[in-house]
């Protein structure tokens, strides 16, 4: 049976540059490919003897059909899991202006916004069917591979994959986040002359977030819960879950905290991946 990829989501979110991502880490690629051929293409690499152990998918305009052929290909014993990329309007606007290319929608609304604000509503729906959600707003290409490449580097194995992200408030919410914690209810380090300039990848700024007894009290209560839920999800067939912790800005708090709840889920036998969204800014 054959491992397969569905790519979908927001037109100008990164559907042609994770393919070109994807082709890159070995998946054999089909861009753009209508609903009608999903079928010829999945028998294609199914049949003995195929060279194509990875089949990845890339949605043409037809996104909402994909989803019944997608619980097709699972029924009968193929892995199949779907990407969706977003992106937020400010982003996707900015994006069809640098490259002068109309929206797929153009012709069926008043102008460029609109047409993304209805693409959005339409595939609204099927965004919470998918696996993994990649709001692609602040990554550039090579972040975007560093993305896919630790989502799908254990993709043999049937397990939950866990991302910890920290970010700041003041620059939004994460997008991809399936779960969100806010730990501004903890000591800023910003309003500490010697730790301002630090972040919470240094030990100053750790020691001084998680040395608090509010903060081991909300870790212990987050790190038992997560590890009582996680079992379910996997369960129910989610393959990825994001958990975004956020403070003000994303230099200290959240960063220290998600740091600490990565090391000790990893403790706890979980794979996880910890990532620092507002680090830099």
């Amino acid at each position: 049976m054959a491992d397969i990829l569905v790519i979908t989501g927001l037109s100008g979110a990164g559907r042609s540059a994770t393919a070109a991502v994807l082709e890159d880490l070995g998946w054999y690629v089909v861009d753009n490919l209508p609903t009608s051929l999903v079928d010829t293409i999945v028998d294609l690499a199914s049949v003995p003897g195929s060279e194509i152990e990875r089949l990845a998918l890339v949605a043409g305009r037809q996104h909402l059909e994909l989803m019944p052929k997608v619980a097709a290909m699972r029924a009968s014993g193929h892995q199949v899991r779907v990407i969706y990329l977003d992106a937020s309007d400010a982003e996707l606007i900015k994006r069809y202006e640098s490259s002068r290319r109309r929206h797929p929608l153009d012709g069926e609304t008043s102008g460029l916004l609109e047409s993304i604000q209805l693409e959005r509503r339409l595939l609204e729906p099927m965004k919470g069917d998918c696996d993994l959600v990649i709001d692609t707003t602040e990554l550039n290409v090579h972040q975007l591979k560093s993305k896919l490449v630790g989502a799908f580097e254990v993709s043999a194995l049937e397990r939950l994959q866990v991302s910890v992200e920290s970010f700041g408030f003041k620059h939004g919410l994460p997008l991809d986040a399936d779960i969100v914690m806010d730990v501004r209810f903890l000591p800023n380090p910003h309003w500490e002359e010697g730790l301002r300039a630090l972040t919470g990848l240094d030990h100053q700024v750790r020691e001084f977030v998680l040395d608090r007894e509010e903060c081991s009290s909300f870790l212990l209560g987050l790190v038992s819960l997560l590890e009582t839920v996680l079992p379910h999800y996997a369960a129910e067939g989610k393959s990825y879950l994001t958990i975004a912790i956020g403070c003000t800005g994303g230099h200290h708090r959240s960063v220290a905290v998600a740091e600490e709840v990565g090391r000790r889920l990893r403790l706890s036998g979980q794979p996880v991946r910890v990532s620092h969204r507002d680090i830099t800014r």
